[in-house]
């Protein structure tokens, strides 16, 4: 069982930066891959990034890559998502989730899920 707190949200302006957090609870957390998704109002939650268990491997979807970076700290339970440059197309609700294995971008394929943190980029 994993249960995951997504923290960092918030309104910025386009250009700058957030580093979003996910705190887990959990003895198994080192053990799972991570992955960040976003749902924006009237949207389907879509992929932004995922990270194996060990931290060595990431992805990213086409949107986002070169301005975010997913890192973890297992000794802390914690999953990051840095988000530099952002645009008011970034706008939406950011969750972190947990499931296995590595390398699903469809959220059906995750097994635990955070309440969700809202970012707002205005122009």
């Amino acid at each position: 069982q994993v249960q995951l707190l997504e923290s960092g949200g918030g309104l910025v302006q386009a250009g700058d930066s957030l580093r979003l957090s996910c705190a887990a609870s959990g003895r198994t957390f080192s053990t799972y891959p991570m992955g960040w998704f976003r749902q924006a109002p009237g949207k389907e939650r879509e992929f932004v990034a995922l990270i194996s268990w060990s931290g060595g491997s990431t992805y990213y979807a086409d949107s986002v890559k070169g301005r975010f970076t997913v890192s973890r700290d297992n000794a802390k339970n914690t999953v990051y998502l840095q988000m530099n440059s952002l645009k008011p197309e970034d706008t939406a609700v950011y969750y972190c989730a947990a499931g296995r294995p590595y390398g699903n971008t469809r959220y059906g394929a995750y097994d635990y899920w955070g309440q969700g943190t809202q970012v707002t980029v205005s122009s």
